[in-house]
């Protein structure tokens, strides 16, 4: 069945975009950054070499979830601090999105942003896509009490706080796995597929409703379908 097809997706009464490497094309590659300052930010934290912070950057990362989590846990690091540190990147490689902005202006229904960022960088890339007028919403980290995604609390949190019917909503994501959760709760379910290896782990695991390589062509295809219904 085509996306155009569903139920799920024709009646949804909500949006709920995932934001890195989903809104814009991984090939920005905004988390290569991000992933080099966490090791800078650990190194001075530590005051060990960046080699030996990347090390441990990547342990905290696979025993902790998170290297933030890791980190608070291990040595009570200030999370804002350091996503305020993480996130203070070079953002021009994220080009405006005149396709997307028309797409997302012609998708019935609310928008939303559920990121394991923070609210901060979430608007700096919707600035820079030039679509920010079309969201009433961020769901971040902070909100979710440091927890990420896939975690099923923020999850539960995120629809509570944004008043969101699961069975009336579609969660958008670039990373497979992290369309389990919504998937269990009702929502129909849209993966960005990427080049990344993290991207399919947990596709073929019968959580994820559509894919697209592409998600501009996806909606622009989506509310042309829709509009002609």
């Amino acid at each position: 069945m085509t996306a155009w097809d569903d139920p799920g997706i024709r009646g949804a009464k909500d949006w709920v975009f995932d934001l890195d490497n989903t809104l814009y094309p991984a090939t920005c590659n905004l988390f290569h950054q991000v992933d080099l300052r966490m090791g800078g930010f650990i190194s001075d934290l530590l005051s060990i070499s960046y080699e030996e912070a990347r090390l441990l950057q990547k342990d905290y990362f696979r025993q902790h979830g998170t290297t933030l989590r890791g980190l608070m846990d291990n040595h009570s690091v200030d999370p804002h601090a350091f996503l305020t540190f993480v996130h203070d990147i070079d953002y021009s490689p994220v080009p405006a999105n005149t396709d997307l902005n028309q797409a997302l202006g012609r998708l019935p229904g609310r928008k939303l942003i559920f990121t394991n960022g923070t609210v901060a960088h979430a608007e700096a890339v919707l600035d820079r896509l030039a679509i920010a007028s079309h969201f009433d919403g961020i769901f971040d980290i902070a909100a979710a009490n440091f927890v990420p995604k896939p975690s099923a609390a923020p999850y539960h949190q995120m629809v509570t706080a944004h008043d969101v019917t699961p069975t009336r909503a579609v969660m958008v994501e670039d990373m497979a796995k992290n369309l389990k959760v919504p998937a269990e709760l009702g929502m129909r379910t849209v993966w960005v597929k990427t080049d990344h290896a993290w991207s399919g782990d947990g596709a073929s695991d019968g959580f994820v409703h559509h894919q697209t390589e592409d998600l501009t062509v996806w909606l622009t295809q989506l509310v042309t379908a829709l509009e002609r219904a």
